[in-house]
C-alpha cells in the first residue's frame, strides 16, 4: 500500500499543476521496481528475529556461567555477549586455528549437535587455575596434553549443562557433551554449506580475556524455529513468572515467622526513679484493665485486642484489624 498523501501535500500538487511547474508527461508511470540479489550458496534462513532471541538466550547463559565458573576457578569471570550472525559452517571452519578447543554437544531431543568454541588462551588459563596456579596462559601456544583435556572436558561438560535453563523456555533439552576436538581439521561435523548462527561471547577470567563462540546449525534449531522470536520468548518468561516462580515465592514466604508483640500501655518516669525500681513497686500506665490493646507485627501497628489468658498463658483476643489506609 503507497504512502498516504496529506492535505498540503495534496494543495501543494495542485498548485504546482495549475502553475505549469510540474508537467505530467515527465512523469514516469511505470517506475522500475528494485530487484534483491538472492544467493542460493548461502540462503538466509536465520532472520535479523531469530538471532536477537539466540543473543537473549545466551545473555541468560552468560549470567549463569558469570555465577556458576568462580566456584570452581576461584576467580571472577565476567561473560558478556559481543553479537550473533548467520554463516555458512565453512566459514566458521575456516576461521578456526590450531590449537583449538570445539566441545562437540548433543543437543537432544533436538537432531545434531552445536559446536563450542573456546579460546586457546582461556583453555590454558583455566587448566593452570585448576592446579593451583594463577590463571595464567602460556607465551607460546602449543597443543593440549591428555591430562589437560581431561580438566578441560569437566569445564566444558558444566558449560554445557548450564545449556538447559536458557533453552528451557523454548525447548526442554539434555545437553550431553560427546567430546572435545582439538584439530581444526577434523571439525567437520556439519555440511560446510550449511548456514549456522555464530553467537560471540567474551569471557574474562581475571585479567584473563577471550573469546567463547557457539555454532548453532539450522537443521539443529530448524524444528522449533518458530520459537525462535522476541514475542514467543518474551510470552514464555511471563507465563513462567507469573506462574511457578509466584507459586515458588509465596511457598517461601508462607514459613517466614514475623515478631508479633501487644503493648500493655506507656509510662514516662525519671532517670532517678528507674534506677532505684525496686520489688513491689508499681509503675502506672496510661491504659485501663478493659482498655483495647494495640498489637504490633513488627513495627506495624495491625490489630487492636482485649489481654486474657488461654492454657495458663498471657494470651490477647483480636477485636479489630487496622487497615494499612487507617
Amino acid at each position: 500500500m503507497g504512502d498516504t498523501l496529506s492535505q498540503a501535500e495534496i494543495d501543494s500538487l495542485l498548485n504546482a499543476l495549475s502553475t505549469g511547474e510540474l508537467n505530467p508527461d515527465e512523469l514516469d508511470e511505470t517506475q522500475e521496481k528494485t530487484v534483491k540479489n538472492y544467493d542460493f550458496a548461502r540462503p538466509s534462513k536465520f532472520s535479523k528475529d531469530h538471532l536477537r532471541t539466540l543473543e537473549i538466550i545466551f545473555e541468560n547463559y552468560g549470567r549463569l556461567l558469570s555465577t556458576n565458573m568462580p566456584a570452581y576457578l576461584r576467580k571472577n569471570v565476567q561473560v558478556e555477549v559481543m553479537n550473533a550472525e548467520a554463516n555458512t559452517y565453512s566459514e566458521f571452519s575456516n576461521a578456526l586455528s590450531n590449537p583449538v578447543l570445539l566441545g562437540v554437544v548433543n543437543f537432544a531431543p533436538l537432531d545434531g549437535t552445536i559446536i563450542i568454541e573456546l579460546a586457546a588462551n582461556l583453555g590454558f588459563a583455566i587448566v593452570d587455575r585448576m592446579l593451583g596456579g594463577f590463571g595464567n596462559p602460556l607465551e607460546k601456544s602449543r597443543e593440549f596434553t591428555e591430562i589437560e583435556l581431561v580438566i578441560l572436558e569437566r569445564i566444558m561438560e558444566i558449560c554445557t549443562n548450564l545449556l538447559i535453563e536458557p533453552w528451557s523456555s523454548v525447548v526442554s533439552i539434555e545437553p550431553r557433551l560427546e567430546r572435545i576436538e582439538t584439530n581444526s581439521q577434523f571439525a567437520q561435523f556439519i555440511s560446510p554449506s550449511e548456514m549456522t548462527a555464530i553467537v560471540t561471547l567474551n569471557l574474562k577470567i581475571g585479567d584473563i580475556e577471550g573469546l567463547m563462540n557457539i555454532c548453532v546449525p539450522y537443521s539443529c534449531v530448524e524444528p522449533v524455529i518458530d520459537k525462535l522470536n522476541t514475542k514467543y520468548w518474551y510470552s514464555a518468561m511471563k507465563e513462567d513468572s507469573s506462574g511457578k516462580y509466584q507459586d515458588a515465592i509465596q511457598n517461601i514466604i508462607d514459613y517466614a515467622k514475623l515478631p508479633v508483640r501487644a503493648m500493655l500501655g506507656r509510662s514516662s518516669i525519671s532517670v532517678n526513679d528507674f534506677a532505684n525500681l525496686q520489688l513491689g513497686d508499681i509503675i502506672k500506665l496510661d491504659t485501663k484493665v478493659d482498655d483495647e490493646l494495640d498489637v504490633y507485627v513488627g513495627n506495624i501497628k495491625k490489630f487492636s485486642a482485649l489481654p486474657g489468658a488461654a492454657s495458663n498463658s498471657y494470651a490477647v483476643r483480636v477485636t479489630s484489624i487496622i487497615r494499612e489506609e487507617q
